[in-house]
């Protein structure tokens, strides 16, 4: 059954791949299944292999790819473990298939199921109402053939408002308690939560907003540089990850 996830135009690297293979590019989205791959190899030894592809040349349209995620969109895993490979697209959706085949501890996510659910709303809401927004600004300002004030404003707005709600979460605002992540008791845990949202907010300036846009937001900006400092986040976005 493999053969009809593989044409004659597939990658060798793709369709003779082991195990776990992350077919990418490090943009946002590739970086957060990324970053999950390389916490997952610091507690567990977790193994993969890669394929890094140029989504510009529109790699990710091609027959090959569209087999494995009709979307054509990156990042795709495949689970070579399985029989026939078993392929999952969507971020959030790869970051949940880790959690429940290769997180065994729970270490990124949680065993309480009331944490668990806190930690699905703060990737669902980065899913649907944060990831979407901040792309468009970025198509708006940057790729877009003519500068469109309108889009730009809006997307723009929106995506501080987004933000704003981060800021929310994070300073306590209605709670009285600062938090460190965005879900789990307490101050929070490190979890899939951040992991989903960290690789888009944390290119705020790349997106165009400036420091005085960003003041607002302090709880953010401090959540931004402490999950930066994660070994395994700086790998997830760093040199193995650019293509050459």
């Amino acid at each position: 059954m493999a053969h009809k996830l593989y044409i004659d135009e597939t990658p060798a690297e793709v369709k003779n791949a082991k195990g776990i293979h992350l077919v990418t590019q490090n943009t946002p989205n590739g970086q957060a299944t990324q970053i999950m791959l390389e916490e997952l190899k610091d507690v567990y030894g977790t193994q993969w292999t890669t394929t890094l592809i140029n989504i510009m040349t529109n790699e990710q349209k091609k027959e090959w790819f569209l087999r494995l995620d009709p979307n054509g969109r990156i990042p795709i895993i495949i689970d070579n473990t399985r029989s026939p490979p078993f392929t999952v697209h969507e971020t959030s959706a790869e970051i949940l298939y880790l959690l429940k085949f290769a997180d065994k501890n729970d270490e990124f996510g949680f065993k309480d199921e009331w944490e668990r659910n806190e930690c699905l709303q703060w990737m669902f809401f980065w899913h649907g109402s944060g990831a979407p927004y901040q792309g468009q600004v970025n198509h708006f300002t940057r790729a877009a053939p003519e500068k469109i004030p309108y889009a730009i404003t809006r997307f723009k707005n929106e995506t501080l408002r987004v933000y704003g709600v981060l800021e929310i979460r994070l300073s306590g605002k209605y709670t009285g308690e600062p938090r460190d992540y965005l879900a789990g008791n307490g101050k929070g845990k490190y979890s899939a939560a951040d992991i989903k949202t960290w690789p888009w907010v944390k290119g705020w300036e790349r997106t165009g907003f400036t420091k005085e846009d960003m003041q607002d937001f302090p709880h953010v900006l401090k959540w931004i540089d402490r999950i930066a400092a994660r070994p395994a986040v700086q790998r997830g976005i760093g040199d193995a990850y650019q293509q050459k």
